[in-house]
């Protein structure tokens, strides 16, 4: 029964996390079973990722149809992330362990504070001035940088596809967060798919809650963030990502 419950509460943040602020499951998720359940990191993270496929999905088509979604660039800079992961992780294989996951979880908590002090209500001039061609040219480079970072650190996708996406590109939140969602689905299957096929069979019934539980709270937090007006979603994403840092910065230290 604890361990349904711990799974249940770690898909609830995971969820939310997915829906309002395109973040990874794997955040929320793997150090939660880790620092809770005892479970071997490895397999919480693959996971987590698995948890994150469904949930990604569902909310990328709730922000689809609200054409908060750019499909098109969303596809060049996930081709673009999915190639760089693997050379970031080649890259981290074979350099000594770096300070680069304290280093995320700081950025999350920076990004958080971001959105609740100057919020992202609409589209950048970078972003309406560009040609397609400059869009995409900027979706690749884009998309390569946060695939070596997280393919090297070993999280922080969401995170930084979020700060990219708003930031780098000029997307209002609403689209940043849809398009987000959209390319984590894709990286999460791959992630999912490589843990098992190297790590064996998971936990069933941990999986089977995370995904549930993780599906659910990302697709009611996708529907209310597709209602919210920009400003409020600015400052409940901030929110989140504040108390996501704080948390795993946290568990960390009781690890």
């Amino acid at each position: 029964m604890f361990k349904v419950i711990i799974c249940i509460l770690a898909g609830l943040g995971a969820g939310l996390g997915t829906g309002f602020a395109g973040m990874s499951a794997a955040a929320v998720i793997s150090p939660v079973l880790i620092a809770f359940l005892n479970m071997d990191p490895y397999m919480a993270v693959g996971i987590a990722l698995a948890s994150d496929v469904l949930a990604s999905a569902a909310s990328a088509y709730t922000y689809g149809k609200n054409k908060n979604l750019d499909i098109k660039n969303g596809i060049i800079m996930m081709i673009s992330v999915l190639v760089f992961t693997f050379f970031g992780s080649f890259v981290a294989s074979i350099v000594p362990k770096t300070a680069m996951g304290s280093f995320s979880v700081f950025m999350t908590f920076i990004l958080g504070i971001k959105f609740i002090v100057k919020p992202v209500v609409a589209p950048k001039k970078r972003l309406s001035a560009a040609t397609a061609r400059q869009r995409a040219l900027r979706s690749v480079i884009c998309g390569a940088a946060v695939g070596f970072t997280c393919g090297f650190v070993g999280a922080g996708g969401g995170m930084m596809m979020l700060l990219v996406l708003t930031s780098v590109l000029g997307y209002e939140l609403k689209t940043a967060v849809g398009t987000s969602v959209f390319i984590m689905s894709a990286t999460a299957l791959t992630g999912a798919a490589s843990h098992f096929a190297i790590g064996g069979a998971p936990d069933t019934a941990a999986l089977a809650v995370c995904v549930v539980s993780t599906l659910v709270f990302a697709q009611i937090a996708a529907v209310i963030a597709n209602k919210a007006k920009p400003e409020t979603l600015n400052r409940i994403t901030g929110v989140i990502l504040v108390i996501l840092g704080i948390s795993i910065f946290i568990v960390g230290k009781v690890k």
